[in-house]
């Protein structure tokens, strides 16, 4: 988080040095500044790994683009046709997600998944009760969790 706010305060340094604070060269400032920590992060323990979050979190934004496609379209064809394929379903979802930050972060982009609601944290905070439109295949539904876990877990750790 903090190579993140220096590389935030290095973009805008680049943007009002150049006199110019579009959006364009406010990324420009952004780019560099990415380039410059992942020089200095050899030398500044604090930085070590920023240099690997950027690509997670761009990788991380197009897996959840394409999975957001095909939720809404999953859920809209159900929806539009006369015929139901929803089989409606609550399951307990072990955690690998350990801090608050992890937690709140999965059972948010589960909640924003058309077709998936975060319910409830277990007092023990190690199971996810999901709601999910489509519970046919429970364990295929388990593994695509998973694999969301893991690249959420992927950039916050």
């Amino acid at each position: 988080m903090i190579g993140f706010f220096w590389n935030i305060m290095l973009a805008l340094a680049w943007a009002a040095l150049s006199g110019d604070f579009s959006g364009m060269n406010f990324v420009a400032g952004f780019f560099f500044g990415y380039l410059a920590l992942m020089v200095l992060q050899r030398q500044v323990p604090v930085l070590k790994g920023y240099s690997r979050r950027i690509p997670r979190v761009v990788a991380f934004l197009v897996f959840f683009t394409k999975e957001l496609v095909k939720a809404n379209y999953r859920v809209a064809y159900d929806v539009a046709t006369p015929v139901w394929y929803m089989k409606p379903g609550v399951i307990a979802f072990r955690l690998e997600a350990r801090t608050d930050v992890e937690i709140m972060f999965l059972s948010s982009v589960i909640s924003l998944t058309p077709g998936t609601l975060s319910l409830d944290v277990s007092d023990d905070r190690k199971v996810l009760f999901i709601h999910a439109m489509f519970l046919q295949d429970e364990t295929q539904l388990r593994q695509d969790l998973r694999e969301l876990e893991h690249k959420i877990l992927k950039i916050l750790r």
